[in-house]
């Protein structure tokens, strides 16, 4: 009996070490861990970002996109040329060379430029032609097959796919699409709007009075609406990003941009088919989250936060050289343990994580 005992004894001691040496890991990681920061000339208000290995590209206001070819340590301006002057919310990154970048605003505003060579030059793609016509994001599941998120035009969503590379689009039938719901409303804050999965996936949220989530399973031939657990008490509240973590399990963050600081539910996921609130700290907005590994992290303007384990629990990720109230950012992505982020007056943050 004094064995069994002394044995259990044993195994409780030894998960109590392994929990706590896991917990400061964690700990030393937030605290010795931060961003290092670069603005951008002209200073920029950055909305897109995408990475693929060391070319990571970021893109906003007056036309502005800028990319670095080394992982971070140099920058170049490769802003669109044009008479159109947009800010460009979204980008879709093929290679370190090919991107489509996605302008929004009124009408002709929202616009879809692409380029074949590292930013040096750009071809116009396709331009919004409906005055109602407005672009929130884009997703692609390869250099082909993508979609197209617009603001809703005759009661629905203005979803669009191509076939071609973006060369030519087909508007989803509206019989296809829930109907627009009483205040429901779409931002394009982040380039995370709407995202792509596997075997033919995609989702895409909203906001307003209607925080929403829209699933597709057919590469978005057709699409159900489900509500979401987030803040959705003004016509500014809602879903404002979308991210899948190591075990493809979805996450929404959201919250409000006119209350940006304030305590309230910003993020849910699904999980065995329901959303759940996810215990996030409720630091305010959160615009965009990213993944690699078991490692997340979820900013908005005002801050940050990591979880090390798939985004079951959260920690603030502090910013020490950023000011109060600016210690966060707009828009992430992330790849091979690489983390961008992009946000206000051209500022840009790496983390880099062995």
């Amino acid at each position: 009996m004094l064995h069994k005992l002394s044995t259990f004894i044993f195994i409780l001691l030894y998960v109590f070490s392994c929990f706590l040496s896991k917990k400061i890991y964690a700990e030393s990681l937030t605290t010795s861990t931060q961003w290092q920061l670069k603005t951008m000339a002209g200073a920029p208000s950055l909305r897109g970002s995408a990475i693929i290995e060391n070319s990571l590209w970021v893109t906003g206001s007056n036309n502005a996109v800028f990319v670095s070819q080394d992982g971070g340590l140099t920058w170049h301006d490769k802003s669109v040329i044009s008479s159109i002057k947009t800010g460009f919310r979204d980008i879709e990154l093929f290679d370190k060379n090919t991107a489509i970048v996605m302008g929004i605003g009124s009408g002709e505003q929202s616009v879809l430029f692409k380029t074949l060579d590292g930013g040096d030059s750009w071809q116009q793609l396709y331009q919004n032609k409906h005055p109602q016509g407005f672009f929130d994001s884009i997703a692609f599941w390869d250099r082909n097959i993508g979609l197209l998120m617009g603001d809703p035009i005759d009661g629905y969503y203005d979803l669009q796919k191509t076939t071609d590379g973006g060369k030519t689009w087909r508007r989803i039938s509206k019989n296809k699409l829930p109907k627009f719901q009483d205040k429901e409303a779409a931002f394009a804050a982040s380039g995370n709007t709407l995202i792509v999965g596997q075997k033919g996936k995609a989702w895409l949220t909203t906001g307003g009075f209607s925080a929403s989530v829209y699933l597709s399973t057919d590469f978005g031939e057709s699409w159900q609406r489900q509500a979401v657990p987030l803040l959705a008490n003004t016509q500014t509240a809602g879903g404002y990003g979308l991210v899948l973590n190591s075990k493809q399990q979805l996450f929404v963050v959201g919250g409000d941009y006119l209350q940006r600081p304030a305590k309230y539910v910003n993020m849910a996921t699904l999980a065995d088919k329901q959303w759940q609130v996810v215990e996030s700290g409720q630091h305010g907005l959160r615009t965009a989250m990213t993944c690699q590994n078991r490692t997340c992290i979820t900013t908005g303007k005002t801050s940050s936060d990591i979880s090390f384990d798939d985004g079951k629990t959260w920690q603030v990720l502090t910013n020490q050289q950023a000011k109060k109230d600016d210690q966060g950012f707009y828009t992430l992505a992330s790849s091979q343990q690489l983390f961008l982020a992009a946000g206000a007056e051209g500022k840009v943050g790496i983390l880099k994580f062995k």
